[in-house]
């Protein structure tokens, strides 16, 4: 098998033999799922450390809520969330740190501050500077799909195909991507569950997920605690749906997921162990 690494600057990350945990830390007061609760430095630290305790191998800090029909954050005040932040968990761990922004004066702040890799929700749409950020950084980005923007992606979103839709973007991005002078080896793709999706298109999207696989990319899913889980189970509640998220999360990574964007690390860990190990086994009678 190919050994397929992302480089952080403060470790390596092998994606193709493990199912890698991306733990959720929002430092915002009105994230859908945890708003409010770690706006501290200090409680940031330790929601890092529980979350790279239960087996997270990138720490993901957002200080900007992209829930539906959310509205955009200053920059001084996403930099005010997430620099300390960042400082806190670098101060006690090498963990891989991205940063979920759409703005490049942040991410690079935020790579001064010690993180690796760019979270960018709008595929480098949002912020034409965010490109050469990333070239001239040399870090690894996350491309995501999503129609229209977090302010107004709920309203009635469409697709006649949304595999092919979503793939047809994909090759524009990686595009751009490559011409921006931007390395294969940086780009990480993420089909945008619940950014601009119905209930149905998130279901074809995890079960259509091999078709993005060919890009030979790490792929990155972030169904935890969404809508269409509450949908399916009847939780309303965000915080309910851990178990369904762990439910989504093996059917990502059986599908050719990568990376796994979670809030409760420790109810998915062990599930992904599991499919690693059934995933190896295969791969080794075929």
């Amino acid at each position: 098998m190919t050994r397929s690494v992302i480089r952080c600057r403060s470790k390596e990350l092998t994606w193709n033999s493990q199912t890698l945990i991306m733990g959720v830390l929002n430092v915002t007061p009105d994230s859908f799922s945890d708003g409010g609760r770690y706006l501290s430095p200090e409680d940031a630290m330790r929601q890092a450390a529980q979350l790279i305790k239960d087996g997270a191998h990138i720490v993901d800090v957002g200080g900007e809520s992209t829930r539906p029909f959310s509205e955009p954050v200053p920059i001084d005040e996403e930099l005010k969330r997430v620099i300390p932040a960042i400082q806190a968990i670098r101060s006690f761990s090498n963990c891989p740190i991205s940063i979920d922004t759409t703005k490049a004066e942040v991410a690079e702040r935020a790579i001064e501050a010690g993180a690796d890799i760019v979270n960018d929700i709008s595929g480098l749409r949002m912020d034409d500077l965010m490109a050469d950020l990333v070239r001239e950084k040399d870090v690894p980005v996350v491309i995501m799909h999503m129609q229209g923007t977090p302010r107004d992606m709920q309203k009635d979103p469409y697709y006649n195909d949304v595999i092919r839709e979503i793939d047809d973007f994909f090759l524009e991005r990686i595009s751009f991507c490559l011409k921006a002078g931007i390395s294969k080896e940086n780009i990480i793709l993420d089909p945008g569950i619940g950014f601009g999706k119905r209930f149905q298109d998130n279901l074809d999207i995890i079960n259509g997920l091999a078709h993005f696989t060919r890009h030979g990319m790490a792929l990155l899913l972030g169904p935890s605690r969404k809508a269409f889980l509450g949908t399916i189970t009847g939780k309303e509640t965000a915080e309910r749906r851990d178990s369904a998220t762990v439910g989504a999360a093996v059917a990502c990574a059986l599908n050719g997921a990568s990376i796994l964007r979670v809030h409760n690390v420790s109810a998915v860990a062990d599930a992904l162990k599991v499919v690693d190990a059934l995933k190896q086994r295969k791969q080794e009678v075929s």
